[in-house]
């Protein structure tokens, strides 16, 4: 059988009764009795402002329907990257979101239209494109590590000749380095919060600091995750923008200890929090799903923290940070700590170690760390044990 040549195809603009109007590349398909055409969805107007940009995204789709033809032309990185959003972008949504966020903002706009030959002998001005951007080292480190995917992806689908990645060649300064520590609350700043807030965010944020979950993970919790009679829950998905996923690694996906001051508290709460179907913790009563972490982020976290004098420098993942911190201040053992973190790095330490069960040690940690955040909630208990006759 006679292979087909190259198709470079044709490019439509195509209206819609209602929506953005949409690029497609046509293809002729060569049966044996005629010849017909196929096509393929490019994106819309607003996916693809530009003719630079609708021509990426057809260099991806000619890469996928030549796939046994010779490629005749040079590819970019901007067509490379759009064929690597056809086939290769993660599945988890979160980070789906994350990398086309550096991908669109950052990397097309600078490198889209350069040659994959052009590229590899421009690692100093790669390297001098990172030193100029106005980002977080780390965030650079992870720019840098999908451009090397994307040329891994070249390479093994025959765009670039087999060899050293030319992203090896860039060096990102100081990669590891906070540009700034994280904050940390005391236990006073952190009661005073707790009196700017209402319910259900209360609750929330002490959930978040007595659990040290992530807060797509305290958005996510379920009443079926809870067991109150072992006195566990149960860390298994994660929420962002309002689409379920699972958690952010396996080590994430685990049993925590729930103290027993703590354990009464969410009882208190499910007997007057919403009911849904899906048994949400923490769903809204206009919605009966989850908050959105962002919006009671903005709403209601940094707000209190101004009216607490904390600055407008609180989020979410304070409460991570500051957990961490008192597990230190309680004794709590690094092998524990990065158990109860539930840090995909505790690979390492796991395996030197051994993982632990629901041992002691752990729950004596997070109830010191839980008797911290509700202190003021124990000390009413114990004034009003005192003051009842008897």
């Amino acid at each position: 059988m006679k292979r087909m040549n190259y198709q470079f195809g044709h490019i439509e603009l195509q209206p819609r009764r209602s929506g953005p109007a949409v690029w497609v590349i046509r293809f002729r398909v060569r049966s044996a009795k005629k010849l017909t055409y196929t096509s393929r969805r490019l994106g819309t107007t607003d996916e693809l402002p530009n003719k630079t940009r609708v021509e990426m995204a057809a260099q991806a789709a000619r890469m996928h329907f030549n796939q046994s033809a010779t490629i005749e032309s040079a590819m970019t990185f901007g067509g490379l990257i759009e064929r690597y959003k056809l086939d290769k972008l993660p599945e988890r949504y979160s980070t789906r979101v994350s990398y086309l966020s550096c991908l669109n903002v950052h990397v097309i706009p600078a490198w889209g239209e350069y040659t994959l030959e052009q590229m590899a002998k421009a690692p100093y001005e790669v390297e001098k494109w990172f030193e100029g951007l106005k980002l977080a080292p780390k965030t650079k480190g992870h720019i840098k590590g999908l451009m090397h995917r994307l040329f891994e992806c070249a390479m093994k689908w025959g765009l670039f000749p087999l060899g050293r990645n030319p992203m090896e060649l860039v060096e990102i300064k100081n990669v590891s380095k906070r540009l700034r520590q994280p904050r940390v609350l005391t236990s006073d700043e952190f009661w005073n919060l707790l009196g700017h807030l209402q319910e259900p965010f209360k609750t929330m944020v002490l959930t978040a600091q007595c659990l040290g979950l992530r807060i797509s993970e305290v958005m996510a919790l379920r009443w079926s995750d809870f067991d109150f009679k072992a006195l566990t829950v149960c860390v298994q998905r994660g929420i962002v923008h309002g689409r379920v996923d699972d958690v952010k690694t396996e080590y994430s996906n685990d049993d925590l200890p729930l103290d027993h001051d703590y354990a009464e508290m969410m009882l208190r709460w499910r007997d007057q929090c919403t009911e849904t179907t899906d048994g949400w913790v923490f769903p809204n009563p206009s919605t009966l799903r989850p908050y959105w972490q962002e919006t009671v982020a903005m709403r209601q976290i940094k707000p209190a923290a101004v009216k607490a004098g904390l600055g407008t420098g609180i989020g979410w993942h304070t409460f991570r940070h500051t957990y961490r911190t008192w597990l230190n201040a309680a004794g709590a053992s690094m092998p524990i700590q990065k158990e109860l973190m539930r840090h995909a790095s505790i690979q390492t330490t796991m395996n030197i170690y051994g993982r632990s069960t629901m041992s002691e040690a752990k729950r004596a940690a997070n109830s010191n760390v839980v008797q911290m955040a509700l202190r003021p909630t124990s000390e009413a208990k114990s004034e009003r044990s005192l003051a009842a006759p008897g």
